[in-house]
């Protein structure tokens, strides 16, 4: 662990207290539930949001028209923001690590495009019709699942989950399967197939219901459970597989357990809420930036930095250009590559025991 102790006191003069920030972060993220749940197509003064889901939660008399836009309309949309921002950056750091590449985002490994397929299939030929309300959701499940099975597969058979057979595989198929997205794009007979996809395809978390947010909660609180047990064998990862195994990791069944655990995090969150770009990647650099390399500290610095960040977005995303809105990733991508460039230039910063 020696080599791990030298990356950890090379950032102790720089970092954070990690209770402090935690202490800082969860208020802030009440606080910016409640602005998020006020503003929209119409914005509500902030103590009538305060009002409606104080009395909803008494069970009091509430005033139908508050409470239909309150509680059933804005607050699961913005949860979901929440979750997803959440869950987006935990999956971001888990594959950084799986691939040691500070350049990786929750979509390296195909995920993203294989549900891109699911979801343009859904949307321009009707698959899945049956499911209803649910079908395109389903749809890019089984799509972002079916990917990552072919993805584990043809990297299991070329020698196993090293990080370059990872990237490369996760990269060449996801150029394929977007080009059969795009394929079906263009053979659909729906002239508003290609903005459907499109819009899908950038991300968004409205139309949001009470009844779909068990499955992305269950999905990142059981995720985020998981890497926070395994963070010391994370952390010896980080450094290096040679480390790690001469630490004691079992470096390919954590690999493994890895792959899984992450492809089906990102399978669900981009089920939900399509794709979102930029969370992935710039929120756990500023995770690691704020309290440094250490899973233990960094893993929940980043859900409540995502979670945070990603309803912020959903803000913007809503108040920008009223009353229609802006994609997810126009937001995140104006926002998020400014902000990953002032990272890369910070000569303090490390990501695992490299500068």
């Amino acid at each position: 662990m020696h080599h791990l102790d030298a990356v950890e006191r090379r950032s102790d003069a720089r970092r954070l207290s990690v209770p402090v920030l935690l202490v800082l972060l969860v208020p802030a993220a009440g606080a910016t539930l409640l602005v998020s749940t006020a503003y929209g197509a119409e914005p509500l003064p902030l103590h009538v949001v305060v009002d409606a889901l104080r009395v909803r939660l008494a069970g009091a008399p509430v005033d139908p028209a508050y409470d239909a836009i309150v509680w059933d309309i804005r607050l699961p949309r913005t949860i979901l923001a929440f979750v997803v921002g959440a869950g987006l950056a935990l999956a971001g750091a888990g594959i950084q690590t799986l691939v040691r590449n500070p350049l990786a985002d929750p979509y390296l490994l195909g995920v993203s495009s294989g549900a891109s397929v699911g979801a343009t299939a859904v949307l321009t030929m009707g698959v899945l019709a049956a499911a209803g309300l649910w079908a395109l959701s389903l749809g890019a499940l089984l799509g972002a699942l079916a990917a990552s099975v072919l993805v584990f597969a043809i990297a299991m058979l070329q020698g196993g989950l090293t990080p370059l057979r990872l990237v490369l595989t996760g990269t060449v198929l996801s150029a394929a399967f977007s080009s059969l997205a795009s394929f079906m794009v263009f053979r659909s007979a729906e002239p508003q197939a290609a903005q459907s996809v499109l819009f899908w395809l950038l991300g968004s978390v409205s139309g949001a219901t009470w009844g779909q947010l068990w499955l992305p909660v269950t999905a990142v609180v059981a995720a985020f459970v998981l890497l926070m047990a395994a963070s010391g064998w994370l952390d010896a990862l980080a450094v290096g597989p040679d480390t790690a195994a001469a630490l004691g990791v079992p470096v390919r069944e954590l690999r493994i357990g890895l792959f899984v655990l992450l492809s089906v995090l990102v399978g669900v969150l981009v089920a939900v809420a399509g794709g979102i770009g930029f969370v992935g990647l710039v929120v756990p650099h500023l995770a690691r930036l704020l309290v440094g390399p250490r899973h233990r500290a960094a893993l929940p610095v980043a859900v409540l930095l995502g979670g945070v960040f990603l309803m912020w977005v959903d803000v913007v995303s809503r108040v920008a250009v009223r009353p229609t809105e802006i994609p997810l990733s126009v937001v995140t991508g104006l926002i998020g590559a400014p902000v990953f460039l002032i990272l890369l230039g910070r000569r303090s910063y490390r990501f695992g025991g490299e500068s």
